[in-house]
């Protein structure tokens, strides 16, 4: 426990509760003599021994005497069974094993004791770093020990005697590896990047770069120190920035830095341990670039005086001409984006100049039309400034300013219109050939001189015309308000303004005129509903009825309804009572007759000049039910089909029954000659059993290419020309005259059908040209050592007469003819 000023003091020990008596204090080096020393003790172990009288040493120190014994290479003096910590030092080069301490009990001297050590690097992994003498108790390592790897073992020695028994407990062994300088400092990043702003004053933080040592951080070997080799560029001077040696925190040091001259510098930074001590410590490098952000320093300059620019008059949108600037600031960088702006020449605010965010030119727009007869030239002033002001402490010595000219280019415009639209008040039934108005427009082209012609675009009722040369407006129809052309009141027509264009192509314009029809009694009332229907007895209830009128009020109702007196049935059976602004038609009578009546009725309006008017109500008078609702036949009939569905679908009807029959017909006449072809069928032939039918195939185009002539049975049959001789088809004809066969009439009695089968089969039956031929074939060579069996070994003594075939009449008839041709009959 060291304790100012340098004086080392105990600390209790629980394992030997104080009672210490001597201790091995050194394990290595040779003691010459005995004697009293002062030991001074540093931090991490680090021990030396001053033979002096008085202590002098900067770290804690105690007074003690030491004793030699034995032959100096373990130093021992007498103790319990305690062990202090042992030193080591890593990367040891000396012989191997190595002794390190001597264990001894006290209890040796009476017993024959037997040592031995447990735990990591003993018996544990790594296993054999550390191995002991069981005799003497001299403990020793095999290798050098890494620091790195494994700071500190803990061991645990025991004593036995021969027989096993424990004769002292387990004591810890505290093995220190002590630090050497073999790992050289790495930085985290080989490539450490950073910004400052450009002009940044002496002091500003830029980054830290930090390196790391795998040796112990307690000793000097772990202890980095910083600083800057060399600076790339070195300009304005080589010390633009500096790093604190211990934290690794670079800041600048000296002003001037600017970007548009030095955008990024490159520092070579060196860290060593050892505290920085050149001669023992290890170094290691790593480079700092060092990007200047830029500022807003310098200011845009227009690249010219004046800019001139043209735009024809009334357009928007359009761009006049492009402002260029110079910055020397970073490009796309606020402090590099331009913003224009217009301080004189357009107090009307007619253009404006927004910024190319590309090519940072502003683009003189127009916003507003602009009429040459007005304007015919601007003379535009503008300023150049930048997103962001000025950096502090940068003076400015004029703001950049500009002259803009634009020229305004003549067009031919469109005739206007004055009032648009304009608007007529007057009654309609106007006459035709009336004047209504005069709608003209002007040319805004004063310097023209331009003529304008008139001419109708839209008139829907085709009411009206202009005088294409004064624009006076006239009817050629009587104008009604009542016309579905008219809406609201209102008539609708468009007019086109054209000039003659001389010097450039023609312009034109519309103009729409309103008319608005007061409206006049004009149209005359008419009954409504025009159908209604009422009982044949009289009810309580009536026919409502009112009018309807084209006019507006007060030119329509009330109205006045009226019977007329003849004929005199009319009031006889009917009765009409107005009730407010409609009325009620009703029976007089108890019974009227059903059917249909069409009934007058006088309307007058009550216009300043009313209008009557005599219309027809088709009333249906018929049979009701308790409702008062119509049960009529007519009613019925109405609901249901007409008289023409009705015989539409008798026809329908007739028509499917006949063709029902015509079917049944037909198929009785079909059984009938089935049957009749039955008759002609020899019943024995027709045991066919399961035999089926199929169609057959024949041979390709050439097996059937026979003579169609043949077909059509001529009387006098040509013999075929003579072939050569050579090798003959199967299906080939033989060089011989065909028969005569018979010839039949073209329309034979029926009676002799079986008579000209017969001949026709018997002249069949002797024609040499039919197939298969008497002839002599050649075929190919086909091999000789065939496995069969020759075919003469089938030779019979005996003839065909020999044969009894009899028995084939006994197995039906489709081998009669089988039968017929080997039987015994002659015939």
């Amino acid at each position: 426990n060291c304790r100012p000023p340098h004086v080392c003091s105990d600390i209790y020990d629980p394992i030997t509760e104080g009672k210490i008596n001597s201790v091995i204090i050194w394990g290595r080096g040779r003691c010459v003599e005995s004697a009293a020393v002062c030991i001074c003790v540093c931090a991490h172990h680090v021990m030396y021994i001053e033979r002096v009288g008085v202590c002098e040493c900067n770290c804690c120190s105690f007074r003690c005497f030491l004793l030699c014994q034995g032959d100096g290479s373990v130093n021992r003096v007498k103790r319990d069974w305690v062990i202090p910590p042992v030193n080591v030092l890593e990367n040891s080069r000396k012989q191997f094993p190595e002794e390190l301490v001597k264990i001894q009990s006290d209890k040796d001297k009476s017993n024959t004791l037997r040592y031995s050590v447990t735990g990591p690097g003993a018996d544990q992994n790594p296993t054999g770093l550390f191995i002991i003498d069981p005799i003497t108790g001299i403990l020793s390592v095999t290798k050098p020990l890494d620091r790195e790897h494994i700071p500190n073992f803990h061991l645990r020695a025991h004593a036995v005697d021969i027989n096993g028994n424990q004769m002292e407990n387990p004591i810890d062994i505290i093995i220190n590896v002590i630090d050497m300088n073999d790992n050289r400092p790495e930085f985290t990043h080989q490539i450490w990047n950073g910004t400052v702003d450009e002009g940044a004053k002496p002091g500003t933080f830029v980054m830290t770069v930090t390196a790391q040592d795998k040796d112990d951080p307690t000793t000097a070997n772990g202890m980095l120190r910083y600083k800057i080799l060399s600076q790339t560029p070195e300009s304005p001077s080589s010390n633009m920035f500096t790093i604190n040696n211990k934290t690794g925190k670079i800041i600048t040091v000296a002003a001037g830095l600017d970007r548009e001259k030095v955008p990024q510098y490159t520092l070579i930074i060196q860290a060593t341990d050892m505290e920085g001590n050149p001669m023992y410590g290890l170094s290691n490098t790593a480079t700092a670039v060092i990007r200047l952000l830029d500022v807003n320093d310098n200011t845009p300059e227009f690249t010219r005086e004046t800019f001139h620019g043209e735009v024809p008059e009334n357009r928007v949108n359009v761009i006049v001409t492009n402002l260029t600037v110079t910055d020397k600031d970073e490009p796309g960088s606020p402090a590099w984006n331009a913003v224009y702006r217009i301080i004189a020449g357009d107090p009307t605010g007619r253009f404006s100049i927004p910024t190319d965010p590309v090519t940072n030119e502003g683009l003189v727009t127009v916003v507003k039309p602009i009429d040459f007869e007005m304007n015919r030239s601007f003379m535009l002033t503008v300023v150049a400034d930048n997103e962001v002001p000025l950096t502090s402490g940068i003076h400015r010595n004029r703001q950049s300013t500009s002259t803009v000219s634009i020229r305004v280019i003549d067009v031919n415009e469109s005739p206007n219109f004055d009032p648009n639209p304009k608007q007529v008040k007057l009654e309609e039934g106007l006459p035709q050939w009336s004047m209504l108005t005069t709608f003209t427009a002007h040319d805004p082209d004063r310097y023209m001189q331009q003529t304008i012609r008139y001419s109708k675009l839209f008139d829907p009722a085709n009411w009206l015309e202009i005088d294409p040369n004064n624009g006076r407006i006239s009817t050629i129809a009587v104008l009604d308000r009542e016309s579905p052309y008219v809406k609201n009141n209102l008539y609708n027509a468009t007019f086109l303004a054209s000039d003659n264009g001389r010097s450039v192509p023609p312009a034109s314009g519309t103009g729409t005129l309103q008319i608005n029809l007061l409206d006049i009694n004009d149209n005359a009332p008419r009954v409504f509903p025009q159908e209604a229907e009422v009982c044949e007895r009289p009810e309580p209830n009536a026919i409502n009825i009112t009018a309807v009128d084209g006019d507006l009020n007060p030119n329509a109702g009330p109205y006045a309804f009226e019977l007329p007196n003849r004929p005199s049935d009319i009031r006889r059976n009917w009765t009409l009572t107005r009730i407010s602004d409609h009325a009620q038609l009703s029976l007089k009578i108890s019974y009227l007759e059903s059917g249909i009546y069409e009934l007058p009725i006088s309307i007058t309006d009550s216009g300043n000049l009313p209008m009557s008017n005599t219309t027809y109500l088709r009333i249906k008078v018929c049979q009701c039910d308790h409702h008062g609702d119509c049960v009529d036949m007519e009613r019925i009939m109405a609901a249901g089909l007409g008289t023409g569905a009705i015989i539409a679908i008798l026809i329908c009807i007739i028509i499917l029954l006949v063709l029902v029959l015509m079917f049944v017909m037909w198929m009785k006449r079909r059984d009938k000659e089935r049957q009749a072809k039955q008759l002609l069928i020899d019943p024995e032939d027709d045991v066919r059993d399961n035999i089926l039918k199929y169609d057959e195939e024949g041979g390709g185009e050439e097996d059937q290419d026979y003579d169609l002539s043949q077909l059509q049975q001529p009387d006098t049959l040509e013999p075929d020309m003579i072939k050569p001789v050579g090798i003959r088809r199967l299906d080939e004809r033989p060089m011989h005259s065909e028969p005569n066969y018979p010839i039949r009439s073209a329309a034979p009695h029926p009676g002799d059908i079986g008579e000209f089968i017969h001949e026709g089969l018997k002249a069949a039956d002797t024609d040499p040209t039919a197939p298969p031929y008497d002839s002599l074939l050649v075929f190919d060579y086909e091999g000789s050592g065939s496995t069969a069996g020759s075919l003469s070994s089938l030779h019979s003594s005996s003839s065909g007469g020999d044969q009894d075939y009899d028995y084939l009449n006994d197995w039906g008839p489709r081998f009669r003819k089988l039968a017929d041709m080997y039987g015994g009959n002659d015939d």
